[in-house]
């Protein structure tokens, strides 16, 4: 019995393959999910790419207007002809801006918005040479008039993102969003750079430094051809002739803008006047890029919601807001502090952002697509007349009323304004 089993072959047991591992899905960390509708509209082939290139197109935007004062002002000893020669070039590009956006539209991005920004970088480059070599001054004010062919490349950037997701409301949102926050850092951004660079190189490096930035941005946002929207003439079998301003319902936003234009003009110029009052005019600037801030974090912060089925309503909560938040730079700079007034101003900045990034969804939504150029354009030139004014507003209420502090009354005015504009013309939904 031994030596049989001791002959028997001894079997191995069976070997089970070992049980497959499911593969672990990749989540990206908690602290990146808040995140997740930015990281899908730039997950779009292209994107990344024109974003890049418009960002650098659009830095110039403010920093034109910032060296011209400063290059003018410092070779002519003149702030009331520096002063004149940017408004005139502000009152062209208002003119001009509309048109060029119709041209945008009817032909596309890539054709006309490189030869416009050369026209107007040749205007900055005149503009520089006539003040460094002291050309007499009518000069000036054409060579600063010639700028007014700049094409507005944040709107050019938000009709791209209107063609890539024109069946996707909730992305649309976020890049409006995004594009808001975006052009918020330019301001702040720009204005700093031009004044660095005006004051330890040369004062006409800023500007030429602009308008080599501006051309070379356009260019390699023109050069991405797979994320444009096509031409309204190639869509259509004739080009829309009827101006956006004839359109139900955008004449009103428009008038909303300019409100909204005038609140940032004379919260510019009563803030400086109030930092030079009090002994800190280095100071005006870094208080100003408080208010900017707020306003692009809150931007960034107003993409994440979902888009609302009524962004009329949404539209009238954020204008509310602004008109309350407006009052706190007013009741800040009563208490005559610095710190006061900084923690107002970056609160009160958290309310403009949503209010523009509504207002330009509702100027999508009520534009035809083949004009979303031109309609966003006048949006601009509404904000830009509302800054020419509130800057007249501001700068007259700080010489005539009792010091710089009461002249925040302008601003929270200039709310209560497009609030009651709001109220008063938003009450039925409009559709082009």
């Amino acid at each position: 019995m031994i030596l049989f089993l001791a002959a028997r072959p001894v079997t191995a047991p069976p070997v089970r393959p070992a049980p497959r591992r499911r593969r672990a899905r990749l989540r990206p960390p908690a602290r990146l999910r808040p995140l997740a509708p930015y990281r899908r509209i730039f997950a779009v082939p292209g994107t990344r790419a024109f974003t890049a290139a418009n960002l650098l197109a659009r830095l110039p935007m403010g920093m034109l207007s910032i060296s011209a004062v400063l290059m003018i002002a410092g070779s002519r000893g003149s702030y009331a002809l520096a002063g004149a020669v940017t408004a005139t070039g502000l009152a062209a590009t208002a003119l001009a801006g509309p048109w060029t956006a119709r041209l945008i539209d009817r032909y596309g991005q890539s054709r006309i918005a490189v030869p416009a920004t050369a026209l107007a970088t040749l205007g900055s480059l005149s503009l520089l040479l006539c003040v460094h070599y002291g050309a007499p001054d009518w000069t000036l004010f054409a060579s600063y008039a010639a700028t007014a062919t700049t094409p507005n490349t944040g709107g050019m950037s938000r009709a791209r993102w209107a063609h890539l997701f024109r069946d996707d409301p909730a992305a649309r949102h976020t890049a409006n969003s995004f594009e808001q926050a975006a052009d918020e850092l330019c301001f702040l951004l720009g204005p700093l750079l031009a004044t660095l660079l005006c004051t330890t190189l040369f004062p006409e490096a800023g500007t030429a430094v602009a308008a080599a930035l501006l051309l070379t941005g356009v260019l390699l946002f023109a050069a991405q051809r797979r994320t444009e929207p096509p031409a309204a003439a190639r869509t259509a079998g004739h080009t829309p002739t009827r101006s956006p301003l004839r359109l139900p319902g955008l004449p009103p936003l428009l008038l909303t803008f300019l409100c909204t234009g005038a609140i940032f003009g004379s919260l510019e110029v009563v803030t400086l006047a109030y930092a030079d009052a009090h002994g800190i005019r280095s100071a005006g600037g870094a208080l100003l890029a408080l208010q900017a801030a707020g306003s692009g974090a809150a931007g960034l912060l107003h993409g994440l919601l979902r888009p609302t089925a009524h962004p009329g309503r949404r539209f009238l909560v954020c204008t509310a807001a602004m008109a309350a938040l407006m009052l706190l730079p007013l009741l800040a700079a009563a208490t005559g502090s610095p710190a006061a007034l900084a923690a107002a101003l970056l609160l009160a900045g958290m309310a403009t952002a949503p209010t523009m990034v509504t207002g330009m969804g509702l100027v999508q939504s009520r534009t035809p697509p083949g004009q979303l150029n031109e309609g966003m354009t006048l949006a601009v030139t509404a904000l830009l007349g509302g800054i020419a004014a509130g800057s007249a507003g501001g700068g007259w209420a700080v010489d005539h009323l009792a010091g710089p502090g009461a002249a925040y009354g302008v601003p929270a005015a200039a709310a209560a304004l497009a609030l009651t504009v709001t109220l008063l013309t938003g009450r039925r939904p409009h559709r082009p």
